[in-house]
């Protein structure tokens, strides 16, 4: 596995918005906030009912009538075709690719209840499972995953502060932590500064440059 050939692969389009373009399929996930031309999406992963995470304005600029979206119960109760329903511990191949739903909620504030099994992605591409958080403060269950990159929300507020975002890369250890759900919306570049400067030595962060 080429880790830094798949970390190219990844662009941050912004907030918690990413696309994944690797082993010739595209995927996006929580698409929000799309500017310009993006290419249709093959996958379209999304984290919850939350607009800033289920937008279909920018869904309908990046879907066809082949692209497959996986998405909690809730949200796929939104979507009339091409939904497929995963919930936290599930697993599921589509289009080769293997997508895992893991937990993701808040502890110590009621914006993403435990209850809601909203989720966070395991997303299996060229060998490289590369994890999104989605927003959730960190979690018991982080210490049974793996992931070789894992996209981890830092600004606090609705999710875990970039205090405890290093805490949380440090139970998970993946080969790389990338910093998000910053500038926009709740949180700034500083958030995503001492993400990287709490790693220091630890585990490499890449900040990742919005291209979208």
């Amino acid at each position: 596995m080429d880790i830094d050939k798949i970390l190219d692969s990844i662009e941050w389009l912004g907030h918690d918005s990413f696309r994944i373009s690797s082993e010739g399929q595209t995927v996006y996930i929580d698409p929000f906030k799309l500017s310009g031309d993006h290419p249709v999406a093959d996958v379209i992963l999304v984290t919850h009912e939350h607009f800033d995470h289920y937008s279909a304005e920018d869904i309908a600029k990046i879907v066809n009538e082949d692209t497959i979206i996986v998405t909690d119960a809730a949200t796929g109760r939104n979507i009339s075709t091409g939904v497929r329903v995963l919930e936290p511990g599930e697993q599921a191949v589509v289009k080769g690719l293997t997508v895992e739903a893991v937990p993701s909620y808040n502890l110590d504030k009621n914006f993403h209840p435990r209850d809601n099994k909203w989720l966070g992605f395991i997303i299996t591409i060229g060998g490289c499972r590369i994890y999104h958080a989605g927003d959730t403060d960190r979690i018991p269950e982080m210490k049974d995953l793996e992931a070789d990159i894992a996209l981890l929300p830092v600004s606090g507020t609705y999710v875990m502060t970039a205090e405890e975002a290093v805490q949380a890369a440090l139970d998970i250890h993946p080969l790389i932590a990338v910093p998000m759900h910053y500038g926009d919306i709740v949180g700034e570049r500083k958030d995503a500064d001492q993400f990287v400067n709490g790693l220091q030595g630890k585990i490499r962060v890449e900040i990742l440059e919005q291209r979208g």
